[in-house]
C-alpha cells in the first residue's frame, strides 16, 4: 500500500484523514505493518497533532470561541445554547454526522465577539437567534 519504508507517517496520516475524514484503526494497522513502525508510535503522532483525529467527524466543523472577549459578551451562554441545539458537547459529533463541535481558546476576531467559525467562515456578534438561523442554513444545505 505504501511506496517505501521512508514515507513520512505524518504526511500519510494527513492523506488518510483527508480521504476518510478521520484515521481509522485499520489504516493505522496497515501503516504499522507496511512501514515497520510500532502502533504505539503511530498513536503518539495522531494524538499529538490536534488536526488529526481517530474518530469520525461531522461534515461541518464548528469552532466556538471561549476567549475573554467572547466570554464577556455572552459566549458562555451561547456555548450552552449551541450544545443544546446540536445535542452534543465539546469534541463530539452529532448523530447525523452533520456537525462536530470544538471549543477553542481564541479565534482572533474579538471585535465581533461572540464569534464562531464553521468550515472557515466566521460568524460574529452572535445571539441565540443567529445561532439557530446559521445552523438551519447548514442543515438545509444537506437536503440540496
Amino acid at each position: 500500500m505504501f511506496m517505501e519504508s521512508q514515507e513520512n507517517p505524518l504526511a500519510l496520516m494527513q492523506d488518510i484523514q483527508k480521504e476518510c475524514g478521520y484515521i481509522p484503526r485499520g489504516r493505522l494497522e496497515s501503516m504499522s505493518a507496511d512501514l515497520h513502525i510500532p502502533m504505539s508510535e503511530l498513536y503518539s503522532i495522531v494524538t499529538f497533532y490536534k488536526a488529526l483525529t481517530l474518530t469520525p467527524r461531522g461534515r461541518h466543523t464548528i469552532k466556538m470561541c471561549s476567549g475573554t472577549a467572547c466570554h464577556i459578551k455572552g459566549g458562555r451562554n451561547l456555548r450552552g445554547d449551541l450544545e443544546r441545539l446540536l445535542g452534543v458537547g465539546p469534541g463530539a459529533t452529532t448523530a447525523d454526522m452533520m456537525f462536530t463541535l470544538e471549543i477553542v481558546n481564541c479565534l482572533g476576531a474579538c471585535a465581533v465577539a461572540p464569534v464562531m467559525l464553521i468550515d472557515g467562515t466566521y460568524y460574529g456578534k452572535l445571539t441565540t437567534r443567529k445561532l439557530e438561523s446559521i445552523l438551519e442554513k447548514y442543515k438545509t444545505e444537506k437536503a440540496v
